[in-house]
């Protein structure tokens, strides 16, 4: 009898540190989830549109971009794949969701990629997006710039315009420039797609055959994340992280 309550105080001390362990997340508000307050208000309305833009265009890819302060002792792996699972990122059964998740107070960020996009957002070009987009611009202080092109790069890498993949690290910082000025460059476009839109008044827009691959029309109230929530998706750690 000692022995038995011995070996149920000690199971329930292991299940209270589980408990204790596990994350608490973000609810999900939206596409765009600052609770680090990285972003700027322009910067989150046009990441807003963005992902709103891309969502319908692809048919439902759901692409999300979240700031927390802390991982909550987690790495950043295990945080990014409990979240795209906790919050259902992606469609049921297609897996078509994604994250870019930013944690300042442990200098961490990570792409964290669903099963169904796997083959477009690789491992290799997640790694490119992060070393040759996002942590240069975060080095310099850049966060709301290094969330935006970031994000650009994701969407112009699903919408099947990979980005080119160093053979090795030796000689990346020659690469950055051309990488952060093409994605300048696609953020560029879509500004002029959204204000090509607004000049045309209630015309639903045309096509724009880059890198969201599809067409930008409506926008379904202009990408304010209202309502907004996961399809059910889920996620089996594909991505890449990395730091700054």
């Amino acid at each position: 009898m000692r022995a038995l309550k011995a070996a149920l105080l000690l199971a329930l001390l292991l299940a209270s540190a589980l408990l204790r362990a596990e994350p608490v997340f973000p609810s999900l508000t939206g596409r765009v989830v600052d609770d680090a307050h990285l972003l700027d208000a322009a910067s989150r309305a046009q990441l807003e549109q963005m992902l709103a833009a891309h969502e319908q265009a692809s048919g439902g890819e759901q692409v999300v971009v979240v700031t927390v302060p802390d991982l909550q002792g987690q790495g950043i792996e295990d945080y990014g794949y409990q979240l795209g699972r906790h919050w259902g990122i992606g469609q049921r059964g297609k897996d078509n969701g994604a994250l870019l998740i930013v944690a300042p107070n442990q200098r961490k960020l990570r792409i964290e990629v669903g099963y169904g996009l796997e083959e477009r957002l690789t491992d290799a070009q997640s790694s490119v997006i992060i070393n040759s987009v996002i942590t240069p611009a975060f080095r310099r202080g850049e966060f709301s710039q290094g969330i935006l092109q970031g994000t650009a790069a994701m969407l112009r890498v699903l919408g099947g315009e990979p980005l080119a993949e160093p053979a090795r690290a030796v000689g990346s910082s020659r690469e950055d420039g051309p990488t952060a000025w093409g994605v300048g460059l696609f953020i560029l476009l879509i500004i002029i797609v959204f204000a090509l839109q607004g000049l045309g008044g209630g015309r639903s827009g045309g096509g724009f055959g880059g890198g969201l691959g599809g067409g930008f029309g409506g926008l379904g109230g202009g990408g304010g994340g209202g309502g907004f929530s996961g399809g059910g998706g889920s996620f089996g750690g594909g991505g890449s992280s990395g730091g700054w």
